[in-house]
């Protein structure tokens, strides 16, 4: 049976040439890649980059193929209701990378799609795993240490490099002919700056997410923990237009503010806040490694959580706690983010100073746990694979 087709195509690239293929399939990943590069063609300006990400992407020095982040979704049953669209992308993708033969394809994160996008091209002879000619590159591991660890001898099979975030992770694919290798957090990256930062006297900090069908559940219970604390003014930063749309259809009060994240290059819009309620995602790290005191709320699909439960092996929801094995947000799944509850965890963020100050010493041994290794930058790595 034929693919599904879409309503395009992706353009070529410009000049009818591209070293670098970019794929980045959601919000944090698009901000992660457009730093990298950025990084990369500051070292080497004739470097011809085309992406598949979004704004941060677009901004960044390279082509924008087209905006993936506008159609993220997570969990089980929303890919299955968006399940056409994506399989007709799927093949639009692999036939811009069959024609135009990139150097490298650098993937980052979003391994639902990239994973099986590397087996694809290994599959059809276009990467040099298959017999073909472009390297690919993964940058942000699966969480490969959480669930489906079994993916790493496919990931061996089908990659020829990968760079990680978090220091623990080489060890994971230790007995694995993959290279693999720690190049920092991109959030501690030089010249890096958090759109958050701690005040004391700042309003509290609510951060339910950057993809619609999370959003759409998890900001009411955020929202109704602050009402029920009983604190005066609250800000929400959001990532898109989508989100914000999102948001505003929740019919917040007018004490709380929206407001589109800061972009984290110059200082620009960064925000003091007293004490957060954080889903569990990108920002959350953001948070913590600022030190900002607070508590992790997160509401799944149900199928979605059920499924979740039965697959995935971790302590922790959060990155934070599980990087310190200890919980620096106490987590509110389901059920449990009441408005009670958060209230309550709210109210202690704010007001026990023994808790203010042990959130500051956690964020400092984040901040000596995830900085960049003398072996250089994640763009200092990624071009090693372009050139080769």
């Amino acid at each position: 049976m034929a693919a599904p087709l879409l309503p395009f195509r992706l353009p070529p690239p410009v000049g009818g040439r591209a070293d670098l293929l970019v794929i980045a399939g959601e919000h944090s990943g698009d901000e992660h890649a457009a730093r990298l590069v950025r990084e990369a063609r500051d070292r080497e300006p004739g470097l011809a980059v085309a992406a598949l990400g979004g704004p941060a992407l677009a901004g960044a020095g390279g082509q924008l193929l087209h905006d993936l982040t506008a159609s993220s979704v997570v969990g089980i049953v929303e890919v299955l209701r968006n399940y056409s669209y994506f399989r007709a992308l799927f093949e639009e993708i692999l036939r811009w990378v069959a024609e135009y033969r990139p150097r490298a394809v650098c993937l980052v994160d979003y391994p639902g799609m990239n994973l099986r996008l590397a087996a694809a091209l290994r599959e059809r002879g276009i990467s040099v795993k298959g017999g073909g000619e472009t390297r690919v590159v993964y940058y942000i591991s699966p969480q490969i240490w959480a669930w489906k660890a079994g993916r790493r001898f496919a990931m061996a099979r089908d990659l020829d490099a990968m760079a990680v975030i978090f220091p623990f992770e080489p060890s994971c694919y230790a007995d694995t002919p993959l290279p693999v290798e720690f190049v920092g957090h991109p959030f501690l990256a030089p010249g890096y700056v958090s759109p958050v930062r701690h005040d004391p006297a700042g309003p509290v900090l609510l951060l339910p997410g950057s993809r619609r069908q999370p959003v759409e559940r998890i900001f009411p219970a955020l929202l109704a923990g602050w009402n029920a604390s009983g604190q005066s003014e609250a800000v929400v930063l959001y990532p898109s237009e989508e989100i914000r749309d999102v948001l505003r259809a929740a019919n917040p009060p007018e004490a709380v503010r929206l407001r589109p994240v800061g972009s984290g290059e110059n200082g620009a819009g960064a925000l003091g806040a007293s004490a957060v309620l954080t889903s569990s995602g990108t920002m959350s790290m953001h948070c913590a490694l600022a030190g900002i005191p607070g508590a992790i709320a997160y509401r799944a699909n149900p199928v979605t959580y059920l499924i979740g439960r039965m697959l995935v092996r971790v302590e922790y929801l959060g990155i934070a706690n599980l990087l310190l094995k200890e919980p620096m947000y106490p987590e509110y799944i389901q059920g449990a983010a009441t408005p009670a509850a958060l209230a309550k965890a709210l109210q202690a963020a704010l007001a026990d100073p023994a808790r203010r100050a042990k959130t500051s010493e956690q964020a400092a041994r984040l901040r000596a746990l995830l900085g960049a290794p003398a072996s250089g930058s994640a763009a200092d790595w990624l071009l090693r694979w372009v050139r080769s």
